[in-house]
């Protein structure tokens, strides 16, 4: 008998989410009956045992984009069809969070599956004389765990095209070069070791472009200049000779595509420009997802990729004030409320996702960036892998979750800590205000505080996401209970300056 298929298009709200858990319900149901075919991935059908452990990985992670940016989390404001149909085809995750508000330690986190705080990584690398006032690394230890290391090791090309920001930048020119952390191949941009496009800008009228960060030459190279508005389709120009590559060889691959966009300052098309700063910043995000059309269409169109290929799709942080979306959530970038934590996530992979869950909206699984490392690591090594005893990974595995066969959310608590440097936060309205420097989410709760516990924030996230409602005052036990959790991580993990780096 052949197995049951359930098509689940699952919207947004109340309704849709009892949809999808119904359905679901039905699912198990029928499984019970024909057999367990329908939650099986592809390869447990009959693929060979190459596609069993050794799926290829794309992770994509954008700079500084909103939980509300894409189109298809609701953004109305601009149009992301290329990355809405690898949503349709995949599982979007509304509640995956990263773990920093601010690019550096969240692609600290991304890469090693730890929090950042363990390396000391807590706000974005910048001159020596700034890390060590902040208290931050210079760079990334080379000691730390890698999901590229681990993954080279067990026989994946691999390789990092894109924004790097974990050491080699400004005046540190003396870090590890990116393929030191496990790559076999790199690109990056001016706040990297290695071969690197760097931007050419140019506004209307103007006859001749010009150049930043031209200094970043002496960081490695060998270096290529182009338009600023075109380089992430640079970037995917070299990745598909490298995807190639590894398929000629008969390997598999894991790599990082991580843009510069949608970081500001904006350089969209000269034909895009525009005065307003929210529309240059929806122009560079519509020819971005331009340009990512050129490298779903490679991966979709080549037979000996699409079938055992996952895709990855998320932000390293929330947007800038008054240029990218939050959505429904408080807070941007530099915050520790849902609008700086929270990001978009998208997963694409025909033959390894549920098929019950192709195209659904997942509302309730709460997971985190740290989380992708043993996840995607546990995919690689098929059935009989286990993970490395003697790394602690901070993130949890969820690859079942991640490819729409459960709904089981993280069982650890989620903790944060602010960036030293961004004590104060310019609210779009009402003005600059201090922000939190702790939070911790457990469950559907989220307390802030400040470093000593006191000035807490409780917030009921299942019912209240925006952050509005202030519940502290009327539920002492639950402060207490989380306060002593946060505030014992917060005690365990280096400390930085945060304490007392000049609010300004």
């Amino acid at each position: 008998m052949s197995p049951v298929r359930v098509s689940l298009k699952c919207t947004q709200g109340k309704t849709g989410r009892s949809m999808q858990a119904a359905l679901r319900m039905i699912a198990i149901i029928c499984t019970a009956f024909l057999g367990s075919s329908l939650f099986q991935p592809a390869h447990s059908l009959g693929g060979t045992l190459h596609d069993a452990k050794h799926p290829n990985i794309i992770l994509i992670l954008i700079d500084d984009m909103g939980w509300g940016d894409f189109s298809c989390f609701g953004n109305r404001d601009a149009k992301t069809p290329h990355i809405d149909r690898m949503a349709q085809e995949g599982i979007r995750f509304s509640q995956f969070y990263v773990n920093a508000p601010i690019c550096s330690p969240s692609r600290c986190a991304i890469t090693t599956g730890q929090y950042p705080q363990r390396w000391k990584l807590t706000s974005f690398l910048n001159n020596r004389k700034d890390n060590a006032a902040r208290g931050v690394a210079d760079w990334l230890d080379p000691a730390a765990p890698t999901l590229a290391r681990l993954l080279q090791r067990k026989g994946y090309a691999t390789g990092h095209f894109g924004k790097w920001h974990l050491g080699g930048q400004r005046d540190v020119d003396d870090a590890p070069a990116i393929t030191s952390y496990g790559f076999d191949q790199s690109l990056t941009n001016f706040e990297g070791m290695g071969p690197k496009l760097l931007p050419l800008t140019q506004k209307p009228g103007e006859d001749r472009p010009g150049k930043i960060w031209g200094d970043a030459e002496r960081l490695g190279g060998p270096v290529t200049w182009m338009q600023r508005s075109e380089i992430t389709g640079g970037y995917i120009d070299h990745a598909i000779p490298f995807m190639e590559q590894a398929v000629q060889q008969n390997k598999p691959f894991f790599m990082h595509l991580w843009p510069d966009d949608v970081h500001a300052p904006f350089w969209p098309p000269i034909d895009r420009w525009s005065s307003e700063r929210r529309d240059q910043y929806h122009a560079v995000l519509e020819e971005m997802d331009r340009q990512f059309a050129k490298l779903f269409a490679f991966v979709r169109d080549t037979p000996s990729i699409s079938n055992n290929t996952l895709v990855l799709i998320c932000s390293d942080n929330g947007p800038d004030v008054g240029a990218g979306s939050s959505g429904p959530f408080l807070g941007g970038k530099t915050t520790l409320y849902e609008g700086g934590i929270r990001s978009p996530l998208i997963v694409w992979g025909p033959s390894h996702i549920a098929p019950i869950a192709k195209g659904t909206f997942n509302h309730d699984s709460v997971l985190a960036a740290f989380d992708l490392v043993p996840s995607l690591l546990t995919l690689a090594q098929g059935e009989s892998g286990k993970l490395p005893s003697e790394i602690k990974f901070d993130g949890e595995d969820l690859s079942s979750t991640m490819l729409g066969f459960s709904n089981a959310s993280r069982k650890e608590p989620l903790c944060w800590r602010r960036p030293p440097d961004r004590p104060l936060w310019k609210r779009p309205k009402s003005g600059e205000e201090d922000l939190p420097d702790l939070a911790i989410r457990e469950g559907d709760w989220k307390l802030l505080c400040e470093y000593d516990g006191k000035s807490s924030q409780l917030y009921d996230l299942k019912n209240d996401p925006g952050e509005s409602t202030n519940l502290a005052g009327k539920l002492p036990e639950i402060v207490e209970g989380l306060t002593k959790k946060l505030l014992a991580w917060h005690r365990s993990m280096p400390s930085d300056h945060g304490s007392d780096y000049p609010r300004k």
